[in-house]
Parts: C-alpha cells; sequence; structure tokens
C-alpha cells in the first residue's frame, strides 16, 4: 500500500534560497523551476502549490525535492516564487511515478497526464464555508410571548419551534424540518427573529456499507476461485490474476468477495468499467450485497459530483470507486486493490490526447503500489492469454454457468443461401425463430452494431452520397430525430428534401440497415411485439439504461434491439434467443485485431441467452460462414480461436508478439501536411528490427477539417521502440498547423 502524507506536506524548513521544481498539469516536457521565498516553508514533493506562469495563475504539484542542483541553472533572483501551498493532501509518490511512467511509455508531456489526476481543479481548493441558521433570543422571545401584538404565522411558528433546541441547519433544510418553504425562513431572517452565520464545511461521512456482509451462495467454482482471489487480496503484494469464466458464470459475485476483503482490510478499491451503460445493473448487484453506494466515476458524473468525489478519494473517505478508464488517475489515499471488469473491452484504450490502454495502465498503478489486480473477462484478451502462457498472469476459470444455466446452442445462418425480400435484413431462420418465442412468452435480442437508420443515404437518379462536410465519412441517417449525424465529428444536418447534387425530390434513398430500421422491420413482421431499443443515442446516462434493463427483467419488453452496450453485463432471465443480424461487420478493414474483437463481441452477445432455467438460442446471420471466427463460434471452441490467431500474430510479428505504434500527423490544408509528413519519412530510422510504413492516406483522410497521413512503425519485441522514436521525433520539427499524435500499441486504425 503506498504510503501517503494525510495534511499538506507544509514543515518548518525554512532555508533561505531554495528552488523548487513544480509540474503544470499542461503539455510541457518537464517541471519549470520556481523559488520557495525566503522564511516560507518548503514544500515537501506531491504538494499542490499557486504560481505565476506569465500573467495568469495556475496550480501545480511539486515534483521533486528542493536543491540547487535539480532544475535550471537560472539564479534564484531570476526565478518567480512560488505562491500558497493549497491545503489538499499531497499527490502520493505512486501517483507520481504512475503519472511519470504513463508519460514515458505514451511519449506524452508528463503535464498532459498530470492534467488528469488534476481534472477537477475545484477540488483541490478549500471548500466554501456553510451558511446555517439558528433561532435569536427575539425569535424565542417572539414564540412564547402570550398575547403579541402582531402573531406569528402557523408556519413561522412551526420554524422557530424546530430551532428552539439550539440546532442550526441551513435554510433548506430548517424549511425540510418545518415542513415549509425556504421563503418563509427567509423572512424570519429578514425579521431577526432567526440569525444566519458561516461555518467551516465538514466534509461528507465516508461510505458505511457491510463489508462483512454474506453473500449469495456460491457454487463450487465459484468459491474455489473466490478463495483465491481473497487470498491474494489478503497476502498483498503485486499480483495479477485472471478471473476467467464463461458468460453466465457468476464472475461479479465471485470478485466481490476480493473486494469484501480489501474493504474489511480499511483499503480502498478501484473498479474499472468499459461502458456506463453497465454500470446501472453492476451498482445495484454491489447496494444489495453491501448496503451501500460506490462512489461514481465518469462523464455523466456532474461537475459537483466530481469535486467531492476526488475529495474523499483523496482524503481516504470513499473506500470504493467504480468508473471509466479516467478513475485510474484518482489520488487514491490507501489503494488495495484494482479489479478491470471485461478486461478485453476496446473502450479502454484511449484514442484521443494521451493515448493509453487503460488495462494494462492499471496493471502498471497495481505494481507500482505494490498491490493486487484482478482482470476479469469471458473472453480474455490475446495480450492477457498470453500473458498467463509466459507466467506472468495467473488464471482462475470458471468453466460452467451458475446454477441450473446452460451455456446457448449457436447455430450459423448462411446468408449466401438465403432468398432475401427486398429491403429486409431478418433471414426466414430468425425470423421464425423470433416467431416461436414470442409464441413461448419468451424474450429475444437483435443484435446490429451499428447507429441509426441507414449507414449511407445516397440519390437514386445521380448517385450523390451524403457525406460529412469535415470528414471523410458517410452522414448516419437518425430517422427518429430525423437528423444526418456524422458518427466521427458530431455534425448534424437535417435530411434535405432534395438531392444538394442534382435538386431533384424524392430519390434519396437509405442504404443498409441501422438499429431503428430492423426495429421497423421487425414491428412489421409482428405488429404485437414489444420493442426496445438499446443504443448510446437513445440512453442519456447510467439511469436511463438501468430503467430500460429493470424494464426488460420485468418482462415489459419482447423484443430488444441493440449495439454492442447490450453484450455487456447484462441479465435478463426471460430472454433465451439472441440473432446476430450482420456478423461480418467488424471483420472489415485493416484493424490487426479485427477477428479477435469480433469473435470477443458476438461471444459476448450470445451469452446473453439462455441465463436461467430456459434455455438460450443463437443464430448468427454471416456470408462467410467458413471464416475461422464463425467456426470457432458455432462449436464454441474458444481456445482453438486464440490459438491459431496467435500463431498467425506470431508469424507476422505483431502484438503481442511484436511491437507497433502509429503516428498520425496533420494540418488544415493538405499541402501543408504532406509537407510534414515528408519531412517525417526524410528522418525515419533504419535500424535492425524496425520498419517503417508510410506515409500514406489516414483510412479517415479527414477528420474534423484537418488532413491526415499516417505512419505505422513495426519493431521486434526486443527493440525499445519509445526510445527509437522518441530520437526519430527530435530530429523533426513540424511547422505551421501541423501536429503529430503518437499512438504506442494502436487499436483504432482509421
Amino acid at each position: 500500500m503506498p504510503d501517503c502524507p494525510a495534511n499538506s506536506g507544509e514543515t518548518d524548513r525554512s532555508l533561505p534560497g531554495q528552488k523548487v521544481r513544480v509540474m503544470l498539469p499542461l503539455p510541457l516536457p518537464e517541471p519549470l523551476d520556481y523559488r520557495v521565498p525566503e522564511g516560507a516553508a518548503v514544500p515537501e514533493p506531491g504538494s499542490f502549490v499557486r504560481v505565476t506562469l506569465g500573467t495568469r495563475r495556475a496550480i501545480g504539484v511539486v515534483w521533486e525535492g528542493a536543491g540547487e542542483e535539480s532544475g535550471s541553472a537560472f539564479p534564484l533572483e531570476r526565478l518567480k516564487p512560488i505562491g500558497e501551498i493549497l491545503p489538499t493532501p499531497p499527490l502520493c509518490p505512486e501517483l507520481c511515478r504512475f503519472v511519470e511512467r504513463v508519460a514515458s511509455y505514451t511519449l506524452s508531456a508528463p503535464g498532459a497526464v498530470l492534467r488528469m489526476a488534476m481534472s477537477v481543479e475545484e477540488a483541490l481548493l478549500p471548500p466554501p464555508p456553510r451558511r446555517i441558521c439558528s433561532a435569536t433570543p427575539a425569535g424565542l422571545a417572539a414564540l412564547d410571548e402570550p398575547n403579541p401584538k402582531k402573531p406569528l404565522s402557523t408556519s413561522r411558528r412551526r420554524v422557530l419551534e424546530a430551532l428552539r433546541d439550539g440546532s442550526a441547519w441551513s435554510v433548506a433544510e430548517a424549511a425540510r424540518r418545518a415542513g415549509c418553504g425556504a421563503a418563509v425562513v427567509r423572512g424570519l431572517i429578514a425579521a431577526g427573529h432567526v440569525g444566519e452565520l458561516l461555518v467551516p464545511s465538514e466534509p461528507p461521512s465516508p461510505l458505511q456499507g457491510n463489508w462483512d456482509a454474506a453473500g449469495p451462495h456460491l457454487s463450487p467454482d465459484q468459491r474455489a476461485a473466490a478463495s483465491r482471489l481473497v487470498e491474494r487480496t489478503g497476502a498483498g503484494g503485486f499480483t495479477v490474476t485472471v478471473l476467467d469464466g464463461v458468460t453466465g458464470s457468476g464472475k461479479t459475485e465471485t470478485y466481490f468477495e476480493a473486494i469484501a476483503r480489501a474493504l474489511a482490510a480499511g483499503q480502498q478499491v478501484l473498479v474499472l468499467l468499459p461502458e456506463i451503460a453497465l454500470g446501472a445493473q453492476w451498482l445495484d448487484r454491489f447496494r444489495r450485497r453491501f448496503g451501500a453506494a460506490p462512489v461514481e466515476w465518469h462523464s455523466d458524473v456532474s461537475q459537483t459530483q466530481r469535486r467531492e468525489a476526488w475529495r474523499a478519494v483523496a482524503s481516504g473517505r470513499a473506500r470504493i470507486v467504480v468508473g471509466a478508464r479516467s478513475t485510474l488517475f484518482l489520488p487514491f489515499a490507501e489503494l488495495g486493490l484494482i479489479v478491470v471488469d471485461e478486461e478485453h473491452d476496446p473502450s479502454y484504450k484511449q484514442d484521443d490526447g494521451v493515448c493509453y490502454q487503460a488495462r494494462d495502465m492499471a496493471v502498471l498503478r497495481a505494481s507500482l503500489a505494490h498491490i493486487p489486480i484482478v482482470l476479469v473477462s469471458a473472453t480474455p484478451s490475446l495480450e492477457t492469454v498470453v500473458n498467463i502462457g509466459r507466467g506472468r498472469y495467473e488464471r482462475v476459470h470458471l468453466p460452467r454457468r451458475h446454477a441450473e444455466a446452460r451455456l446457448p446452442a449457436i447455430a450459423l445462418v448462411d446468408m449466401r443461401k438465403e432468398r432475401m425480400e427486398p429491403r429486409r435484413f431478418l433471414s426466414a431462420p430468425l425470423v421464425e425463430a423470433l416467431g416461436r418465442t414470442l409464441e413461448a412468452g419468451e424474450q429475444s435480442l437483435l443484435f446490429l452494431n451499428r447507429r441509426g437508420y441507414a449507414p449511407l443515404t445516397l440519390c437514386r437518379a445521380c448517385g450523390h452520397r451524403l457525406q460529412c462536410p469535415s470528414c471523410t465519412a458517410w452522414l448516419v441517417e437518425h430517422r427518429f430525430t430525423g437528423r444526418l449525424l456524422c458518427h466521427h465529428c458530431g455534425y448534424a444536418a437535417p435530411v434535405p428534401a432534395l438531392c444538394p447534387e442534382c435538386l431533384t425530390a424524392g430519390t434519396l434513398v437509405p442504404c443498409g440497415p441501422g438499429v431503428e430500421r430492423l426495429k421497423e422491420e421487425v414491428a412489421a413482421r409482428f405488429p404485437q411485439a414489444r420493442i426496445a431499443l438499446m443504443v448510446s443515442d437513445l440512453l442519456p446516462g447510467p439511469r436511463a439504461a438501468a430503467e430500460l434493463a429493470e424494464a426488460m427483467v420485468e418482462h415489459r419488453y419482447d423484443v430488444l434491439i441493440g449495439t454492442q452496450i447490450v453484450a455487456k453485463g447484462h441479465h435478463f432471465p426471460m430472454l433465451t434467443l439472441v440473432g446476430v443480424v450482420d456478423a461480418d461487420l467488424g471483420l472489415a478493414g485493416g484493424d490487426l485485431r479485427a477477428a479477435e474483437r469480433t469473435y470477443q463481441l458476438l461471444h459476448q452477445v450470445a451469452g446473453r441467452a439462455g441465463r436461467a432455467e430456459r434455455p438460450g438460442h443463437v443464430l448468427i446471420q454471416t456470408y462467410m460462414p467458413d471464416q475461422p471466427v464463425m467456426k470457432a463460434l458455432a462449436a464454441g471452441d474458444r481456445d482453438g480461436f486464440l490459438a491459431v490467431e496467435a500463431a498467425s500474430r506470431r508469424a507476422a510479428g505483431l502484438p503481442p508478439f511484436g511491437r507497433l505504434a502509429a503516428l498520425i500527423v496533420s494540418a488544415l490544408d493538405p499541402d501543408s501536411v504532406d509537407f510534414a509528413a515528408r519531412a517525417l519519412a526524410r528522418a525515419a530510422p533504419q535500424l535492425p528490427g524496425v520498419s517503417v510504413l508510410g506515409p500514406a492516406p489516414a483510412p479517415l483522410a479527414i477528420l474534423r477539417r484537418r488532413h491526415r497521413r499516417r505512419f505505422l512503425v513495426k519493431a521486434e519485441r526486443s527493440v525499445n521502440l519509445q526510445a527509437v522514436l522518441r530520437d526519430w521525433l527530435g530530429r523533426v520539427r513540424l511547422g505551421g498547423s501541423a501536429r503529430l499524435q503518437v499512438d504506442i500499441d494502436p487499436y483504432s486504425f482509421v
């Protein structure tokens, strides 16, 4: 467990002429030197301080100890003095090292990484004082006066009665207790019968859960796995354990045992989830088990909640935090366990700003903090599987579903042999299965990983395709909102009445299916069916996702249609049929992980079927039934698929058996981007074990009006890829509007 100081770090050291280095949350390559004013205390490393940068004030972190030997050679009198030391708990040494290591690995500026750890600047400042009110002697006298000339109203009397015993509350709380409006309390303040004063804000009470509460009955497999996780958690020290269990095997309840062990020991726990929508059912399970709600951290949390959560984590009051990948950079005071659920999920990879893989960085943070980490998945990533084979990770297996449930039967529908009706996308076998499921009073899930109504709109008269004006991407029609959207930059426009090219009316037609169009077909075929869409566009946050999941559990819908968010973590006892409408969708393009991702996604969505007593069935529509992914899915041969995939990657020298980096250079005009790309190409390294491919136009050659060229750097595992890239990029200076983004271990190839 990291040893974190509990106060601001001020000491009684006051040596004259001290210098400190301060890291600012800006894309700067290193900390800046500042002077400690004579007679002032020297802040400890990790302390938050106010400093001047140019003409503005900023908050930074003291990054290393004071001393003449550190930083630049500027004389002390030329350095700007630091301002106040903020009364915020300083960053732990472990988190400072983590920031440096992430920056070094991703070739990012340390300040840009630090910004993720300081994402809520308001949390660094002292909380404002609270305003409370209490009854004055005049108010109490008015309350007890037998024959007042001006009697108190009934509501004012109730307020004073509530405050009679000397209680002091906020205006809102006093009004609530008296059963009246806040205006009544303010009227008493104006009359002098109630007084107001400012008191220091008190932090909320720490999360009080019943960490020793007994969980649900575990199967023998679950008990054995949970025992191993609890043993690892109790022993402490850095270990990586992979909880590998089939869909529906009860992995969450199993690792809850390790969480209970860490919480009972007074440690903090971090749980990473790949999707905000997935967190709703997870939170409900946690509350049922422990009787309390964890702290949440994701993009749907309000700024006020983020401020309080950051402070609670830094002070140690937040015992367990669950959230998205950015949760990894919170300043935990007593972190004792990390859990990465659905560790294979590609959404753990951040592709803009600081490009990092949260699963891998979570392992790094656990190693720096000397604590255990648990990676959880039914379809572990190939990187994780290889690390198990190399002995770096330990595997704990759950081979069977919980209770009486059985894995669903999976069948392929060869779409090459199906006679499809025009503008229909459900094959005869899938339609028949939907009908049987409806007749049996059971639920169905149709999966299509494509939002909107249609991925392309074109003109039948001239062939014009509606394209985003800022990106080389087609506009997607969203018929429910009557808009055309670009899913890359967010551009939106109404569906035009005329073709923008030939100005012909009534010739724009949708091409291909999206989930909205699929709903239209199901409604036409089964008018009696109650249909719901589970798509991120229509779910404004975790609460909306939880309400939809609850409606499915209560069988208020018969057919659920959705994109990839339906594939993860949901448990619908009456759902017995899963239909995959376009299984080949993820195999297109040059993504080296396309086959692995497709297998993982389809395996996960298939796992939604038959999770209770009723048996499940899965139909996968594909035009490539002989593709290894499809064969492995039909045969239930995950390990065989991974072996073939590993052999293919090993032969090509691709991750995890080789190393990759993507360099994207972009500019506002094509000439500038080509000039910058040629400059990079001329300086490209010529080293054994390293090959540089490109420059070439990126698949998305224009994104948000910026023209893009891509390099792909391939290296053997023994090569220090970061050192090679630092040397290369250090010899090239990009000018004008050109920007360069470096992505180590790229997941996206657009």
